[in-house]
C-alpha cells in the first residue's frame, strides 16, 4: 500500500490516519517516523499518536530522539497514559545515577502532577509516586524524617483531588499516618477526613460528566455530526461543573482545574473556535489578559482561516489600549491587499476611525475603494461613518455620489443611499435619484426600487404622485412577469397598501386573507391562460 496517498483525498479522514498509524507500528521508525510526523501535523493534539511514536522510538534506546518527542508533545496533549510513559522514560533514563537521578525523577513527577494531578484519571500517578517517595533511601534519622514529610505532603494532596482512586488513597494515608505515629493520626486524619468527603462526593458528580466523553476521539473539523454535536455538549457540561468549584476550593485551585479542563477539551476540540473564544475571555473575565492573548495566538494557529477569531483577539488588544497589537491583527485580515475582502476594509475603516480618527479612515478608504474588491459596502460604511460619527452629512453625499457612478447597477446601494437622503428629508434628491436608478436597472432588478420609490410617495407625495408611481411601477413589473396584466388595472389591495402605517390596517385581518387568496387565485388563472396560449 503507498502510505504516502492515503490522507491526502480527505484531509481529516480517520479511518485512513488509523490504517496509517497501524502501518507505521510495524515498520522500524526510521521508515515510520515520517508518517508519524504527516498524522501529527494533521493531529498534533492526538495523544495515541504521539504515544506510539515516542514508544517507537524508546524501544530502540533513541534516547535524544525520546526527549525531543516529549518537549513536542507534552504540555499538547495532557493524557494520563502518554505522561505516564514520560515517567518511564526518565526512571530508566536516571536509574543508575544515584542521588541525582533520583532528584530528576522526583522533579519529573512533581511536573507530571503539576499538569495533570486534577485528571479523574490521575490516581495510579499518585500511588506511583508514593510509592517512589517511600523507597529513597534515608541515611539518618533526619532524612528518614524529611522523607516522612515529602510522602504526608503527596497524599494530603492527592487524597483531596476527586480521582477514580480517591478512596484507595484515603486508606493508605490512614495506613501511613497510623504507621507513622497513633497518637498525630488522629489529629491529622481528623482535619482531612471533611476534605476527602467533600472531594469523594465531588468525584461522584465528576466522573458522570467524564463518563460522557470519548477519550479517543481524534480532533477533526466540526461536520455537524449527532456524534461531534453530543462530545461538545459533554465537554460543555464537564467546563460548566468545573467553572462552578464544586469542592469551594479556593480560587487559584479552582482556576488551574479550568484551565486543565479547557487543555483537554482542546485536544478533542482543537478546530472548534468557540471552544478557543471561550477558553480566552474566561482567562480576560478572571484578569488574566496575557493569559487570554496566549489562547488567542494558539487558536490562530490551530485556526489561521478563522476570522471571527481574529476580530475578538483584536478586539481584547483593543480594549486593553494594545492599539499596535490590535492594529497588526486587522493588517493581517487584509491581507497581501489583492484577495483583501469588502468586510475587512470596513472593519479597519471602522478601527482607524476609532484610534487614530477621522484622516487617518479617511486616508484609508482612498486607497481602499482602488481595490478590485472594493464593493459597494464599503462605499455605505465610509458614507454612514460620516454621517453618523463625524457629523459631515456633505463629506457622505459625496461618497455616496462617487459610488453611484460605479454601483448604479446594485439596487441595495440605490436603497441604501436612498435612505441617507430620507435622513437628510431631501426629497428632491430622492425623487432624482430613483429616476436615475428605475432608467439604468432592468426591470427584474428593479422591484425593490420600486417598492421603496411608492412607499416614499405614499409618506412625502401628494394624491395625484403616489397613484403616478404606482401605477409606472406595475406597468414596469409587469413586464418581468412579477405582476400579471391584471395588475395594470387597481385593486383594494392598492388601497390597504397606501393607507396603512406601521402595524395599523384599514381592515380585519379577515379581510387581508381574502384579498391574498383572491390575488393567488387570480395569478393562477393568468398562468393557465398563458400556459394555454403556448
Amino acid at each position: 500500500m503507498d502510505s504516502d496517498n492515503v490522507i491526502v483525498d480527505d484531509k481529516y479522514n480517520i479511518e485512513a490516519a488509523e490504517i496509517l498509524a497501524n502501518e507505521a507500528q510495524h515498520l522500524p521508525i526510521t521508515e515510520a517516523a515520517p508518517l508519524y510526523e504527516q498524522l501529527l501535523t494533521l493531529f498534533p493534539t492526538a495523544a495515541k499518536y504521539w504515544k506510539q511514536y515516542v514508544e517507537a522510538h524508546m524501544a530502540v534506546n533513541n534516547d535524544d530522539a525520546t526527549k525531543q518527542l516529549f518537549s513536542r508533545c507534552l504540555l499538547n496533549c495532557l493524557q494520563i497514559p502518554l505522561w505516564r510513559c514520560y515517567i518511564r522514560f526518565i526512571r530508566k533514563v536516571n536509574e543508575k545515577k544515584g542521588i541525582e537521578g533520583q532528584e530528576e525523577t522526583r522533579k519529573a513527577f512533581d511536573f507530571m502532577l503539576s499538569y495533570l494531578g486534577a485528571d479523574i484519571a490521575s490516581g495510579p500517578v499518585w500511588m506511583e509516586y508514593i510509592t517512589f517517595l517511600k523507597t529513597l533511601p534515608a541515611q539518618n534519622t533526619q532524612e528518614e524524617s524529611q522523607r516522612m514529610t515529602a510522602v504526608r505532603k503527596v497524599y494530603q494532596k492527592a487524597i483531596i483531588t476527586p480521582t477514580h482512586h480517591i478512596e484507595q488513597l484515603w486508606k493508605d494515608y490512614e495506613n501511613f499516618e497510623n504507621s507513622v505515629s497513633r497518637q498525630l493520626a488522629k489529629g491529622l486524619l481528623s482535619e482531612y477526613q471533611p476534605k476527602y468527603n467533600s472531594a469523594r462526593a465531588v468525584y461522584r458528580e465528576r466522573k458522570k460528566y467524564v463518563d460522557e466523553i470519548d477519550w479517543n476521539m481524534l480532533a477533526v473539523p466540526p461536520s455537524g455530526s449527532y456524534k461531534e454535536e453530543l462530545q461538545w455538549m459533554a465537554w460543555k457540561r464537564l467546563l460548566a461543573f468545573e467553572k462552578g468549584n464544586p469542592q469551594r476550593i479556593d480560587s487559584a485551585s479552582s482556576n488551574k482545574r479550568i484551565i486543565f479542563t479547557y487543555e483537554q477539551c482542546l485536544m478533542y476540540l482543537y478546530h472548534y473556535p468557540d471552544i478557543w473564544y471561550d477558553y480566552a475571555t474566561w482567562h480576560a473575565k478572571t484578569g488574566s489578559i496575557d493569559a487570554a492573548v496566549k489562547v488567542f495566538q494558539r487558536a490562530l494557529k490551530a485556526l489561521p482561516d478563522s476570522e471571527m477569531l481574529r476580530y475578538a483577539y483584536a478586539e481584547l488588544e483593543e480594549s486593553r489600549g494594545a492599539i499596535q497589537s490590535a492594529k497588526k491583527i486587522y493588517e493581517s485580515l487584509l491581507g497581501d491587499g489583492v484577495n483583501t475582502t469588502a468586510l475587512a476594509h470596513i472593519q479597519f475603516i471602522r478601527f482607524l476611525r476609532r484610534t487614530e480618527g477621522v484622516e487617518a479612515a479617511r486616508k484609508y478608504f482612498l486607497d481602499a475603494r482602488k481595490s478590485p474588491n472594493c464593493t459597494y459596502h464599503v462605499y455605505v460604511a465610509y458614507a454612514m461613518m460620516a454621517f453618523c460619527l463625524d457629523k459631515d452629512p456633505k463629506v457622505a453625499h459625496n461618497v455616496f455620489e462617487a459610488g453611484l457612478k460605479r454601483f448604479m447597477h446594485e439596487p441595495v446601494y440605490i436603497l441604501e443611499y436612498a435612505d441617507f437622503l430620507t435622513r437628510l428629508n431631501d426629497d428632491r434628491n430622492i425623487r432624482a435619484l430613483f429616476e436615475r436608478a428605475l432608467s439604468s436597472l432592468p426591470p427584474e432588478e428593479s422591484v425593490e426600487v420600486w417598492k421603496r420609490f411608492t412607499h416614499f410617495e405614499q409618506t412625502y407625495g401628494d394624491l395625484a404622485s403616489m397613484l403616478k408611481v404606482e401605477q409606472r411601477r406595475k406597468e414596469a413589473l409587469s413586464r418581468t412577469g412579477e405582476e400579471g396584466p391584471s395588475a395594470l388595472e387597481g385593486s383594494l389591495q392598492d388601497v390597504v397598501s397606501r393607507y396603512t402605517f406601521m402595524d395599523l390596517w384599514p381592515c380585519s385581518s379577515n379581510d387581508l386573507d381574502h384579498l391574498a387568496r383572491q390575488e393567488i387565485i387570480q395569478k393562477a388563472q393568468e398562468l393557465k391562460l398563458i400556459a394555454n396560449r403556448l
